[in-house]
């Protein structure tokens, strides 16, 4: 049997579009199947968000053909407080990303902004230097991954002034925070030690990553969060579909909250870690979580990475790269979520931006 392989669309339960489920376009399965060729050693595969498609970095160190079905803290800081826009308004996260080279400067005559089908007037367009960047390390990936820390810490070291850091650990399905946010980049580094392993498992990821969302302290409009982990839930575990129950609610929170959640996969601890099925089946989730949220997901095909250090350098780069898009909207008597593209006409650049952003109530 052949399959006509097609982005065919499927929707999430707010009717948003999940734009990063591949599905056979005449398969009645409801599920994800990933169809890869093979790649030469030096080959790195990266679907462009332009074509709807999945858009994850997979490095293939060998050749290979790869074929998968799925079916199937200590109270550290505040409560989660959001600064709102203008009444009226949204600010979401635009990442500006150049396909050949460095992204030139973008100015607001050179973006377009579409709600649904119909495009939208933007009230403001700039650049914003105060981030708001939070680390978080699955306690339960191997703890190998302590060798690539030297890495983490020249990325902490390389943020500018204007950024703010938090460092956290997740596990028991919260975050457990061991710095809060500050410009101080040696506090931050301090701060990072071995994961636990396998005396961590049992837990969510998703669970983890929600919990530091709804206490995020009151800050900038600009945040990101950078997740290192396997994306295994080993609290839910598997049999829910295409993705697991909670990374909805973690999309549209930080979507809510014009939150950026770069990942990086690396491999859990203990045996069961190492499950072709939930490997396969964690990265399709993280890789639609970073998507979503207007991010990218970064991973060595099923392996642990050789190092981690051109990821991070890349994420520099698109934080370095990130513009705030004001635009009118009013979601009503309640608010809603509405799908958002950006584009742009300029040649060899691209934008990364949310799914769909939240249109507060209106007046």
């Amino acid at each position: 049997m052949s399959y006509d392989f097609r982005c065919a669309p499927v929707f999430d339960s707010r009717g948003i579009e999940m734009r990063s489920t591949n599905l056979p376009a005449d398969s009645p399965v409801a599920g994800v199947i990933y169809l890869s060729r093979e790649f030469p050693a030096s080959i790195q595969w990266k679907n462009q968000r332009g074509d709807g498609c999945m858009r994850h970095k997979r490095v293939f160190a060998g050749m290979g053909v790869f074929l998968g079905g799925l079916l199937l803290f200590s109270p550290g800081s505040v409560r989660a407080q959001t600064k709102p826009a203008a009444s009226g308004t949204v600010t979401f996260t635009v990442t500006a990303v150049g396909k050949k080279e460095s992204a030139p400067p973008i100015g607001k005559d050179d973006v377009q902004l579409f709600q649904g089908k119909e495009r939208k007037q933007i009230g403001d367009w700039k650049k914003e230097d105060q981030l708001y960047l939070a680390i978080l390390i699955d306690s339960s990936i191997d703890t190998g991954a302590g060798g690539q820390w030297d890495y983490l810490k020249e990325f902490i070291m390389a943020q500018p002034a204007s950024t703010s850091i938090a460092v956290g650990y997740l596990q028991n399905n919260t975050t457990q925070v061991a710095q809060d946010f500050t410009p101080d980049k040696a506090a931050a580094v301090k701060a990072l030690r071995l994961p636990l392993g396998i005396g961590a498992l049992g837990a969510s990821p998703y669970l983890g990553t929600l919990d530091m969302l709804k206490r995020w302290p009151n800050t900038g409009p600009r945040r990101s969060i950078l997740l290192i982990t396997s994306g295994i839930d080993y609290f839910r575990g598997g049999g829910f579909g295409a993705f697991y129950p909670d990374l909805d609610n973690v999309i549209q929170r930080a979507e809510r909250q014009n939150t950026n959640i770069w990942s990086i996969y690396y491999p859990s601890s203990g045996h069961r870690g190492h499950s072709f099925y939930l490997v396969n089946y964690a990265q399709n989730n993280i890789d639609k979580m970073s998507e979503d949220t207007g991010a990218e997901s970064f991973f060595l095909g099923m392996g642990q990475p050789v190092s981690i250090k051109p990821y991070l350098d890349e994420i520099t780069t698109h934080l370095n790269n990130q513009y705030l898009l004001t635009f009118a909207g009013s979601g009503g008597s309640k608010g809603k979520f509405q799908n958002v593209k950006v584009k742009t006409e300029l040649p060899d650049v691209e934008f990364f931006a949310p799914a769909a952003v939240f249109l507060p109530p209106g007046s």
